[in-house]
C-alpha cells in the first residue's frame, strides 16, 4: 500500500511539472512577442528620434529660445544641464539657471495626450515669446530627465519660476479650448505672478 502512494505521489509530481512546463512555454512565448514589440517601437523611434527639422525650418538648424518667432525649444541632458539646472553639479538644491520663467513639457511621440497639447504648446510659446520659454523633453530619449523629476506618467509639465520651487503638474484638459485655457492660468498663476 506503502508503494502505491509513492506512486501516486510521483505521478502527481510528473503532472504538475507537465502542467508547469506547458506554462512555462506559455510565458516564454508572450515575452518573446513582448520583447519583438518592443523591439520594432525601439527600432522606429530610433529612426524617428526627433531630430528631423521643424516645417521651414534648415537641416542642422535647431529651436532655440533666442527664436524671434518663439516655439518650444527640445531639451537634451546637456542642454538642461546648461540652460536649466545643473543637478550633477548641486544635486540637492534647486538652482534655475534661467533669466525667463519656464515650463517644461515631459512627452513621448507615442502618447495621444501628449500629441493633443503639442501644438497647443506651441501657440502658447508664441503668445508668451520673451516672457515664458517652453521646453520639450522626449521622455523615450531623455530617460534620465525624467528619472531626474521621478515622471511616470505623461504628459506631464514642470512649471518653473525664476525665483521658488518649481511646480508639476500631469494631464490635460477634455478639449483643446480647456487646455489651452488650463496652461494659459497656470502660466500666468504660477510663473507670472512670482516675478
Amino acid at each position: 500500500m506503502a508503494s502505491d502512494n509513492k506512486v501516486d505521489i510521483f505521478e502527481c509530481k510528473a503532472v504538475t511539472k507537465g502542467k508547469k512546463d506547458k506554462k512555462m512555454k506559455k510565458l516564454m512565448v508572450i515575452l518573446a512577442v513582448v520583447a519583438i514589440s518592443l523591439q520594432s517601437c525601439n527600432s522606429s523611434q530610433a529612426k524617428n528620434n526627433g531630430n528631423e527639422p521643424k516645417v521651414g525650418e534648415k537641416p542642422g538648424e535647431s529651436v532655440s529660445a533666442s527664436n524671434a518667432d518663439g516655439g518650444t525649444v527640445k531639451l537634451t541632458k546637456a542642454k538642461f544641464l546648461a540652460e536649466v539646472w545643473d543637478y550633477e553639479n548641486s544635486p540637492k538644491e534647486w538652482k534655475f539657471k534661467g533669466k525667463k520663467p519656464a515650463l517644461i513639457d515631459f512627452y513621448a511621440d507615442w502618447c495621444g495626450p501628449c500629441r493633443t497639447a503639442a501644438p497647443i504648446l506651441e501657440e502658447i510659446a508664441k503668445e508668451y515669446n520673451g516672457k515664458v520659454v517652453i521646453y520639450k523633453i522626449d521622455t523615450q530619449v531623455e530617460q534620465e530627465l525624467a528619472a531626474v523629476f521621478g515622471v511616470s506618467g505623461i504628459p506631464a509639465f514642470l512649471y518653473i519660476p525664476v525665483n521658488g520651487k518649481p511646480t508639476m503638474a500631469s494631464g490635460i484638459a477634455r478639449t483643446k479650448e480647456d487646455t489651452k485655457k488650463m496652461f494659459q492660468e497656470n502660466i500666468d498663476n504660477i510663473l507670472l505672478s512670482n516675478k
